[in-house]
């Protein structure tokens, strides 16, 4: 090839080059514009991370600290973790963030209640749990209650957005989807998990069991009812197999009911219900079924 035609290529990518060199800074320019005027401040990622394992941690430590001192430390350490993570929120917060701070770990004690209830119901439940130490440290169930509650408490103290940070933290890792918002009672049982959602405006009741799948959700409703009950209320001592789905703010299921698996509920069902999803399925002999069964993904 023509040495001519070879520089003209070489200039002609030269010229590409700068072009997209070119716009590659006029967008990063916008990026920087767009972000400086927003004045909204959010928490680092993985400081609400550390916030939550060692939040957890404290509670329930993998290794137990050798001496008192050695527990004030942690409860000082994790006081200010949470103080920094709320001064970064500081103006959208009714309260200062030494007053959220204190009655944080004035909840704290009872947060750490609720989830030995927690946890002794998952053992309770749980044929193939060998002890409460086991559940604690490695069910992604208790794991995604332990950062419900401490989220909920947070939100409750009108912290805006660190709750749901958290909860989204526990959902990467579990594949459980808790909002802060929802209300759930004592001795919360999740058997495998992945997969469950529990919605803002769900309302749980005392001993309740959920499997892997089950979504507790909302109908589709305009962006104006927002702060209306959107998700459904599960009364005590019920429970959801996998992959049902309870759908509405006015759906009731009655305490001591059970809801069977692949289940679609969109009303209410009274007390001492059973409620269940009737499937068939055909066994045929093998040998004489033409119909090839073998496949690849």
């Amino acid at each position: 090839m023509p040495s001519q035609y070879k520089w003209g290529g070489f200039f002609c990518d030269q010229l590409t080059t700068y072009q997209t060199m070119k716009k590659l800074a006029e967008f990063i320019e916008t990026l920087h514009n767009r972000n400086i005027e927003d004045d909204s401040e959010l928490p680092c990622k993985p400081d609400v991370n550390r916030f939550v394992n060692d939040g957890i941690e404290l509670l329930f430590p993998m290794d137990k600290p050798r001496s008192i001192d050695a527990y004030h430390l942690r409860f000082n350490g994790l006081s200010l973790q949470l103080e920094r993570l709320l001064c970064v929120l500081k103006d959208g917060m009714p309260h200062k963030p030494a007053y959220v701070n204190d009655r944080f770990f004035k909840h704290l004690p009872a947060i750490y209640t609720q989830l030995l209830e927690d946890a002794e119901a998952i053992f309770r439940f749980d044929p193939a749990a060998a002890s409460i130490r086991e559940v604690v440290n490695a069910y992604p169930g208790f794991f995604a209650i332990a950062v419900y509650r401490l989220s909920h408490c947070l939100l409750n103290l009108g912290v805006p957005v660190l709750p749901r940070m958290m909860s989204e933290y526990a959902h990467s890792v579990t594949g459980i989807d808790i909002n802060p918002g929802a209300r759930i009672g004592h001795s919360f049982f999740i058997d495998h998990g992945t997969g469950v959602v529990i919605g803002e405006t769900t309302d749980i009741g005392n001993n309740v069991k959920i499997y892997q799948g089950v979504t507790l959700g909302a109908l589709s409703v305009e962006k104006s009812l927002a702060a209306t009950k959107r998700h459904p209320t599960i009364e005590d001592n019920v429970i959801i197999y996998a992959g049902s789905t309870v759908l509405g703010g006015k759906t009731v299921v009655g305490r001591e009911s059970v809801i069977g698996g692949n289940v679609w509920l969109t009303s209410s069902v009274p007390p001492f219900s059973l409620v269940y999803h009737t499937s068939e399925v055909k066994i045929r002999n093998n040998k004489n079924f033409q119909e090839p069964i073998n496949f690849s993904i």
